[in-house]
């Protein structure tokens, strides 16, 4: 059995990393992990609890297929919980493909960092288990260095949807503000147009007032 573990800081508050957690597949550079399906979801006391499918591709030597079979697809099973009020995410996952022989148990807890609030702390740790044959601690150090390896490329690709969820949020905002200063100008418009459609009529009036009050008395003797 071999043990792996390993800490990480974000600099980005819990909930920006909680919610890139939940979208960091697909994503390019993770390219192995082809896809998550929710298989059940709930809410207990306020924490979502989440049973989701991971899919995937474990590129491993021919020797050890030639050990432990060969699977186009591996399969994963991750239990999730998120709490929001105490700002804690815990992901743990097994995998199911290669069960006979490889047991992989990982679990990730992202949580507000100890010593600054506006940041996050990602505890991973992974434990390996190889039996049934031979070679075994070899295997075990083979799947802890992919571990370590892939890691590294998971940090990546959650700068990468914590860089995409901002750009979402200022486009949103550029959207907005663009709706915004149409709508000002189109109330600026009819305000300018209605400003001058009673300048006009104030015009007319006092035109009409003043051609009345420029008639004189002879002027009504024909009739």
């Amino acid at each position: 059995m071999k043990i792996w573990t390993s800490e990480h800081t974000f600099n980005h508050p819990w909930e920006t990393v909680a919610t890139a957690a939940w979208r960091k597949y697909p994503n390019p550079h993770n390219p192995a992990v082809i896809g998550t399906d929710v298989v059940e979801r709930q809410v207990v006391d306020g924490v979502l609890h989440t049973h989701r499918l991971v899919s995937s591709i474990w590129y491993f030597p021919k020797w050890a297929q030639a050990i432990i079979g060969s699977a186009k697809v591996c399969y994963a099973r991750e239990h999730s919980e998120v709490d929001p009020f105490a700002r804690r995410m815990i992901l743990r996952t097994i995998n199911l493909t290669f069960c006979r022989h490889i047991a992989v148990h990982e679990t990730l807890n992202y949580l507000p960092h100890p010593s600054d609030s506006s940041k996050t702390l990602l505890k991973q740790e992974a434990v390996v288990t190889v039996k049934g044959v031979p070679l075994n601690t070899y295997m075990e150090d083979l799947l802890t260095n992919k571990i370590s390896n892939n890691a590294g490329k998971g940090r990546q690709a959650m700068e990468w949807v914590i860089k995409k969820l901002n750009d979402e949020v200022k486009d949103l905002t550029r959207s907005t503000d663009e709706i915004l200063n149409q709508t000002k100008k189109s109330i600026d418009d009819i305000a300018s147009s209605a400003k001058k459609s009673m300048d006009d009529i104030s015009q007319k009036a006092k035109k009409s007032f003043d051609d009345i009050q420029n008639l004189r008395p002879g002027n009504f003797s024909e009739f």
